[in-house]
């Protein structure tokens, strides 16, 4: 069988490197850590609690909150894949 993800819109924030103090507010008691190299440009990470555990959201991913209030990272080509901008004014 085959299945069609649900209409559900999330709310998300996109991790860019130089946004940690927003991303720590959207992630709340989610955050755990951030980790980056000593050069510029190098590696920075944000660690997040998630259901599974805890995983890692490197630079440009997405940071989302599910359904039901849970965090999670997502690769951005996976996301422009799955997700699309909504208005606001068009939530019911």
């Amino acid at each position: 069988m085959k299945y069609r993800k649900k209409p559900v819109v999330i709310d998300a924030i996109q991790w860019k490197g130089d946004n940690l103090g927003e991303c720590k507010k959207f992630l709340g008691d989610d955050y755990l850590s951030h980790t980056f190299g000593r050069h510029r440009g190098g590696k920075s990470e944000i660690t997040i609690s998630t259901l599974e555990g805890q995983h890692i959201a490197s630079r440009n991913d997405f940071l989302i909150r599910g359904v039901n209030g849970e965090h999670y990272p997502c690769k951005p080509d996976i996301f422009e894949k799955t997700y699309e901008p909504v208005e606001t004014g068009t939530l019911e």
